[in-house]
């Protein structure tokens, strides 16, 4: 059974090559065609503190409302081969949610389709994914005929988004929103 000591973290520099790669295949020819859609999703349970910024692309799901959402949330999710989830600092919210949905997603999803959770260090993850990734983007033409559950990897971002701004804040690329004048004293709630 998980629990949250057996939970995956990925760093902050980790999630920022997923997250490229991302972009990468999807502005390559071959994925504009087909729509390709993502693998990867990035779930912020910020409540009250989802301001100054966040993951570019990542979804706001509040921790209060996180249990009301999550059966639909694993429905919407079970086409991604990684899900990463953060709140401010990661040490609560964040791998709360990630358990929990965790929890959900084996409750409602077929045995045969699981949740990886790998003691495999940052770099083999994102290697991996990455490499995945691309070789989507080389032409591997999916179609989309429906969304069928896959295999997850589900993580917590380490150091939440306090970390995140901490290395990525300005990169636009990276962050959506980003107030530097919240963040300059640091972590403020």
């Amino acid at each position: 059974m998980t629990t949250i000591g057996s939970l995956q973290r990925l760093s902050a520099p980790a999630l920022s090559k997923l997250i490229l790669a991302e972009q990468e295949a999807s502005a390559a020819p071959a994925s504009t065609e087909n729509g390709s859609p993502t693998s990867l999703a990035i779930i912020d349970v910020r409540d009250d503190d989802y301001i100054g910024g966040h993951i570019k692309g990542s979804q706001n799901v509040p921790s209060h409302k996180l249990d009301a959402m999550l059966p639909t949330l694993v429905r919407q999710l079970q086409d991604k081969e990684t899900v990463v989830f953060h709140c401010a600092l990661s040490q609560q919210r964040g791998p709360s949610a990630a358990l929990r949905y965790i929890r959900e997603r084996e409750r409602l999803m077929p045995k045969e389709v699981g949740t990886k959770l790998t003691s495999t260090a940052d770099r083999a993850a994102v290697e991996e994914v990455a490499e995945e990734v691309a070789k989507e983007a080389d032409g591997a033409e999916k179609k989309e005929e429906e969304k069928k559950p896959v295999n997850q990897k589900v993580f917590v971002l380490d150091r939440g988004f306090v970390g995140w701004q901490e290395a990525f804040g300005l990169d636009e690329r990276l962050t959506e929103g980003y107030r530097k004048e919240l963040w300059k004293d640091g972590y403020w709630m």
